[in-house]
């Protein structure tokens, strides 16, 4: 197949479930995967280690790990040394946004996934954000995915010139957590490999407390099915 008729994608990879996920609907699509993960100044260098074993997994044409530390700025939970909320029930975690939220971290990491797209001769970027099953992130809601495709069109050449039209695709967008695990297991994911703990201790073992590890453990509770990654406390 010549260079033309590949369809090329920029797939943010943070190697968590949702991302590992939609690195294989991407492929089962029909694109050639480029996945873009960030060295961002997080807590645990864990997710880092699990992207890099998905990407090869999943042969991926190129996985770019980008150095960019948002610790300089602070004001998260992810990013300072404050506390990760444990133990919180569904409604406190459908209240105010909550300490994990990292401030414009969507925004900063769509526009590196754009310049990318862009040397790469495409407009398709996937990411896995999720307006059911989520933390009351405000980066992860349609309207906010709508905007930043809007500005992206105006922002680009390919855009603008319409050669490569920006298109954000969120094939998690209104899925539960249970469906997305459910698809994954249909596309052969293996969620062994993947992390999605906010608080691991030094062996990577997710804590089963965070709001991320919650989330987690009810969708594969829902969708029939034992979460394989390893937990502190089984």
């Amino acid at each position: 197949m010549s260079d033309a008729k590949v369809k090329k994608c920029v797939v943010l990879l943070s190697g968590g479930l949702d991302s590992t996920t939609v690195i294989a609907i991407a492929q089962d699509a029909g694109y050639e995967v480029y996945a873009l993960s960030f060295r961002y100044g997080q807590r645990h260098s864990f997710e880092l280690d699990r992207a890099q074993a998905i990407a090869k997994a999943a042969n991926v044409a190129e996985h770019v790990i980008l150095d960019l530390d948002l610790s300089q700025f602070g004001g998260s939970a992810l990013t300072s040394d404050i506390d990760v909320p444990k133990d919180r029930d569904e409604g406190e975690m459908s209240g105010e946004i909550p300490v994990t939220y990292v401030p414009a971290r969507n925004t900063v990491f769509l526009s590196c996934a754009l310049g990318w797209a862009e040397t790469l001769g495409t407009g398709d970027i996937f990411i896995g954000v999720n307006a059911l099953d989520y933390s009351g992130y405000p980066d992860c809601r349609p309207e906010y995915i709508d905007a930043f495709q809007t500005m992206a069109n105006l922002a680009t050449k390919g855009g603008v010139e319409g050669t490569a039209p920006v298109v954000i695709h969120t094939p998690l967008l209104k899925l539960t957590k249970s469906e997305i695990i459910q698809l994954g297991q249909s596309l052969g994911v293996d969620y062994s490999v993947t992390i999605s703990c906010y608080d691991p201790d030094d062996r990577g073992r997710a804590c089963g407390h965070c709001d991320a590890c919650q989330l987690r453990l009810k969708g594969f509770r829902e969708a029939g099915l034992d979460d394989p990654v390893k937990y502190q406390n089984p």
